[in-house]
């Protein structure tokens, strides 16, 4: 790497650690805020059913569409709030926050994102954070650079090493050519995080033939498990 693409790095991570804090006062506000706005609200409504239900029955009915409104946007609510907490590893897991990653993927995109999780992985919770943060900016690229129809984002054990891998068979490009010029800010960035804790990053491409990004982790011994009370769901393929 250059001293001037160490410099965009550094300005880049810079920029990212911003956008994250950013990113954790809107989820404290959305979480704090206005889903207390909206309990509450929920709870007039209840009240407001047990007033009118003997005097005013046709109103029940609206009341309860009402409700089942609020419901969705509570649960909207709650699930912006996990998606733009930069702790999410930490809150619910490694496994659960990439099946979550991959969601908000496939909610963007029409691209098909197939999703495979060894359940006998176990990473430190440090490299958990970084292969999330790789994950994600994997999957961005994937979906708004590669133009291709399927991806699909596995964690594996291979030996003593754990891997994640995100692969897409998309149009693919010339990998040094990209690492040279502005276009590899998204590489920059894997790179240095990869760099943070030890894990080993591969990049392979091909034009035409798509792209894997490999991140390898040996020796780990600590599961990446979610906070207390919140239970792991199973890997989706």
């Amino acid at each position: 790497m250059t001293e001037q693409q160490r410099l965009l790095t550094r300005m880049l991570v810079s920029a990212v650690n911003a956008r994250q804090l950013e990113s954790d006062r809107v989820s404290r506000r959305l979480h704090d805020e206005v889903g207390q706005v909206l309990s509450a609200v929920g709870l007039q409504m209840d009240a407001l059913k047990l007033e009118h239900q003997s005097r005013t029955p046709a109103i029940i009915e609206e009341v309860n569409q009402i409700q089942g409104l609020l419901e969705r946007a509570m649960t909207e609510v709650r699930a912006l709030s996990y998606d733009l907490n930069p702790a999410v590893v930490e809150r619910v897991g490694l496994q659960n926050a990439l099946d979550r990653l991959v969601g908000r993927m496939r909610g963007r995109s029409a691209v098909s994102i197939r999703y495979l999780y060894d359940s006998s992985v176990r990473v430190p919770i440090d490299v958990a954070n970084t292969w999330y943060k790789i994950a994600e900016q994997a999957l961005e690229n994937c979906v708004i650079h590669a133009s291709a129809s399927k991806i699909e984002l596995q964690v594996k054990p291979a030996g003593k090493n754990v891997i994640m891998e995100v692969r897409d068979n998309g149009v693919g490009f010339l990998v040094e050519q990209v690492r040279s010029d502005s276009l590899g800010i998204g590489l920059m960035l894997m790179d240095h995080y990869a760099a943070q804790v030890g894990v080993q990053l591969s990049i392979l491409s091909t034009p035409a033939k798509g792209t894997t990004v490999r991140a390898v982790s040996s020796g780990a011994k600590q599961q990446a498990s979610p906070s207390p009370g919140v239970r792991s769901n199973k890997a989706r393929g």
